[in-house]
């Protein structure tokens, strides 16, 4: 489904991926860890743009609008799905079938007690699973997410792994929690500057392994 074959990336200047060959097929859960630096973000951004169209994004930066309601910011999920008569009289009247999509959404999250305030006046764990909540929008069966919970607690953690695993066949999830990987994902991915230094299955893991990654 994704394939990079001795690829190479550089940001800023800067070389930040090196030699990368990776095959992801259809259907599996996987997860990038390592450092901050390593590479992981330009990693995924390398898969996603193979495939932009197919695959539901969740950004490390959220890219939500704070001034609009969750409820839109979350339909933007299906802007390029729906007529720009059908958006723009959404905007200013919320029409009955995307406000019920979005609710069920939200209510999996729980948030569904937010769904008309302002982005702007929602916590950062709350916009978070907005930004979850808008990838889910897209639809699809593929999920890419940067650190999809890096500001949850573990609870919330684990029910944003328990939906998203649920809600799509196939994820590529950068991330730093190497236990929730271990939990929710088949086969992980190990990056150290800019190389893969480790690629297996989550079976054939134990915790110690990806402490390695982190040095430790």
């Amino acid at each position: 489904m994704f394939t990079l074959e001795s690829a190479s990336a550089s940001y800023k200047d800067k070389v930040a991926l090196t030699d990368i060959s990776l095959h992801i097929p259809a259907g599996q859960k996987l997860a990038l860890i390592g450092r901050s630096g390593a590479g992981k973000s330009t990693l995924l951004k390398l898969l996603y743009e193979q495939k932009p169209g197919d695959i539901a994004l969740v950004p490390q930066s959220y890219g939500l609008v704070s001034s609009l309601s969750l409820y839109h910011n979350v339909y933007m999920g299906q802007l390029g799905r729906r007529p720009l008569w059908y958006n723009l009289l959404n905007l200013l009247k919320p029409l009955k079938q995307p406000v019920a999509e979005v609710a069920a959404i939200l209510q999996q999250l729980q948030l569904g007690d937010k769904l008309f305030e302002p982005v702007g006046e929602l916590s950062g764990g709350q916009q978070q699973r907005g930004a979850i909540a808008r990838g889910m929008m897209q639809g699809g069966g593929i999920l890419f997410a940067d650190e999809p919970v890096s500001s949850l607690d573990e609870q919330q953690s684990k029910l944003v792994m328990g939906v998203l695993c649920q809600r799509f066949d196939t994820l590529v999830l950068a991330m730093h929690d190497i236990d929730l990987a271990l939990a929710y994902c088949d086969r992980i991915v190990g990056l150290d500057r800019g190389r893969i230094t480790l690629d297996a299955p989550t079976s054939a893991l134990a915790r110690s392994d990806l402490l390695e990654i982190y040095g430790e």
